[in-house]
């Protein structure tokens, strides 16, 4: 919920709103003023929680727990979120066989430490007319890999490049 633009007491601009009292008890569709004068006498505030309602809805509540509640719940829901941690590793379509199994070892070590991979063959000069040999680079990185991982996008172009995701094989 957006606390940034909710409209509040005088701030309601509408004739007429549909009021939902503090113990959360509807009490009908009431005018603005006549909402805002009970607003006053139980010392709390108006607040809109459903503008696009016909009419609005608004509650009778104290704003700043309610903001408070708003931003905690914001902050506990942004803690659920899982944070992806990708690494890449580049290579050239004519790559050693030692250095292809050496940052093979390097991907190997990053599935384990569970990061996702991006593996990519960047191809300069007249190496883009043949592309098949950066796709082989890849096909033989993941034959090296055996089947500790799963493929999240086959290899595929992207301008001067071909590039792969994996990602480690979830323990279960």
């Amino acid at each position: 919920m957006a606390i940034k633009n909710q409209r509040i007491n005088e701030m309601i601009q509408v004739k007429e709103v549909r009021l939902i009292d503090a113990l959360g008890n509807q009490r009908g569709v009431i005018p603005t003023v006549e909402a805002l004068g009970i607003a006053r006498d139980s010392s709390l505030d108006l607040v809109e929680v459903s503008p696009n309602a016909k009419p609005p809805v608004c509650k009778l509540l104290d704003y700043g727990k309610y903001k408070f509640e708003q931003e905690k719940r914001l902050k506990e829901s942004k803690k659920k979120h899982k944070q992806v941690k990708l690494k890449e590793i580049r290579m050239q379509p004519k790559i050693e066989e030692h250095d292809l199994s050496f940052k093979t070892r390097h991907i190997k070590q990053f599935l384990q430490e569970r990061y996702k991979v991006k593996v990519t063959v960047r191809f300069r000069g007249r190496e883009l007319a043949h592309t098949e040999l950066g796709r082989d680079v890849l096909q033989r990185v993941l034959e090296l890999l055996e089947d500790s991982y799963i493929l999240d996008k086959p290899p595929r172009m992207e301008g001067r490049m071909m590039s792969m995701f994996i990602s480690p094989k979830t323990k279960k």
